[in-house]
């Protein structure tokens, strides 16, 4: 492990992201918030994260940087590093993952993993991350509105120790996101995504009208990079596209 990591345990809190901001000024590098259970989990799109208590791994990861050591225009660097560091645990666990744009992770067509990246800017510099993270571990039965939950147990048929599994995640995450990020990142996360050169039907959120289109990489500044059956590219920035799963 590159860089020393503190984990603190709660039994529950109501959010592992809300509780960093809280104690913000106090935080360490690499500190880390894990829950047992979680009341409030937040997900991206401002959606709740569900987690059935004690199951699954549910914490926050701090990141601290220096004036001018990642600059605010590279922040999608945090989700690539952090997606990645995902599939190198998952990988290690015999769980082949894919990243559904811009970093949730998906086991074929289902959802095992999300993230909510949350960053302080400061004279056009990241000052710090807070990088919550939501991983279904143990839990085999999920609430009936959820569209595609599946978890780390349900495909392996294994139980876990939440505390040893989430020292192992740690390593991972503190090996991808140390600076310098290693070379060749964002070819590596390209790699990795979901659905990348096959057409599939999405949906363009400004019109609400669906298209069916071909995913082929992600621009310089974090935006998906989709190409319509016509041949036409196009960008698609967060929140602006849907996929149609």
């Amino acid at each position: 492990m590159k860089n020393k990591i503190s984990i603190e345990w709660y039994d529950e809190i109501d959010s592992t992201n809300t509780e960093m901001q809280r104690k913000i000024d106090a935080l360490e590098n690499f500190s880390v918030i894990a829950a047992v259970n979680q009341t409030a989990g937040r997900g991206q799109r401002g959606n709740t994260w569900h987690v059935q208590e004690g199951k699954n791994l549910t914490f926050s990861l701090f990141l601290k940087f220096q004036p001018g050591e990642l600059e605010a225009a590279d922040n999608f660097l945090l989700s690539e590093a952090a997606a990645l560091a995902m599939l190198d645990y998952l990988r290690g666990e015999g769980v082949e993952c894919k990243i559904k744009w811009p970093n949730d992770i998906y086991y074929k067509n289902k959802k095992i993993c999300g993230m909510l990246i949350e960053n302080t800017i400061s004279e056009r510099n990241i000052s710090n991350s807070i990088i919550g993270i939501g991983l279904n571990v143990n839990q085999k039965d999920f609430p009936a509105g959820l569209v595609n939950p599946i978890s780390m147990s349900q495909i392996t048929n294994k139980a876990y120790s939440l505390k040893e599994e989430l020292v192992k995640l740690c390593r991972c995450l503190s090996s991808r996101l140390t600076l310098p990020f290693g070379e060749g990142m964002a070819n590596e996360y390209e790699e990795c995504l979901y659905r990348k050169d096959e057409f599939h039907e999405y949906s363009d959120c400004a019109s609400g009208k669906p298209f069916v289109g071909k995913i082929i990489g992600v621009s310089t500044d974090g935006k998906l990079c989709v190409e319509t059956e016509k041949g036409e590219v196009r960008r698609f920035a967060f929140k602006e596209i849907s996929y149609i799963i």
